[in-house]
């Protein structure tokens, strides 16, 4: 069974960092693609960062490039985003997701929810102005 958890989410203020981390069990026998999504109350879920499955290829979304590091641990089945200069506008629920058939990164198919299969529950992170 796939299952991905997150965690590293809270509360800081604004100018502060945060690192998320995805734990993933149950896809130690393919390559995969994994990228990171946030959603907000009342606004669909958006694409943050993806990474390709040896980490060569990594892709941001405008509104975080610069100020986030996406990276994963294929070793320990773990991924990351390092989230540094937050705004209150990065407050968000934030998911990491898998693409079990792609272990490239397919732009731009990779910046939209359905090129995933597995999902976590999110963490949330909150940024106070």
């Amino acid at each position: 069974q796939v299952q991905l958890v997150e965690s590293g989410g809270g509360l800081v203020q604004a100018g502060g960092s945060l690192r998320l981390s995805c734990a993933a069990s149950g896809l130690t026998s393919s390559r995969y693609a994994m990228g990171w999504f946030r959603q907000a109350p009342g606004k669909e879920r958006e694409f943050v960062a993806a990474i390709s499955w040896s980490g060569g290829s990594t892709y941001y979304s405008n509104s975080v490039k610069g100020r986030f590091t996406i990276s994963r641990d294929n070793a320990k089945n773990t991924m990351s985003l390092q989230m540094n200069s937050l705004k209150p506008e990065d407050t968000a629920n934030y998911y990491c997701a898998a693409d079990r058939t792609r272990g490239g990164l397919t732009l731009p198919q990779a910046t939209g929810v359905r090129a995933y299969d597995y999902w976590g529950q999110g963490t949330q992170v909150t940024v106070s102005s």
